[in-house]
């Protein structure tokens, strides 16, 4: 399938499918889950993982779970629209400096220490 050989096609199927389920349920998803999956389990770099995972990501994507958060009533839209808009503006000076003053090793050390801090701070907040 577009020149995709099985394995690797069973691992963009698992992580897409795994992804999206974290996604849906938790908000987490793509930083947390596909990004790290894809440079573990098919050998991407930082940047081409990165660079896949938001690719995939351009809407509507985001519309199928936000749909039924919005039906049942969990959407602040004003809020929404502001970080969408500053989120927008942010992602663009982000991937600026991934793709350009960072290099892979970097974007690895930063995006793991986030996601321990994170994780501690979860898990050991009341």
């Amino acid at each position: 399938m577009w020149g995709i050989d099985w394995t690797t096609l069973t691992w963009l199927l698992i992580i897409g499918l795994l992804g999206g389920i974290l996604s849906g349920s938790l908000g987490v998803g793509g930083g947390v889950i596909m990004v790290p999956a894809m440079v573990f389990l098919l050998g991407m770099t930082q940047h081409e993982a990165q660079g896949t995972y938001l690719g995939m990501m351009i809407p509507p994507l985001a519309a199928f779970s936000a749909y039924n958060y919005w039906k049942a009533g969990h959407i602040n839209w004003k809020y929404a629209v502001i970080l969408m808009v500053t989120f927008a503006l942010g992602s663009y000076i982000g991937s600026y400096l991934a793709n350009y003053y960072l290099s892979g090793k970097t974007l690895r050390q930063i995006f793991g220490i986030i996601m321990l801090l994170t994780a501690l701070k979860m898990i050991f907040s009341k």
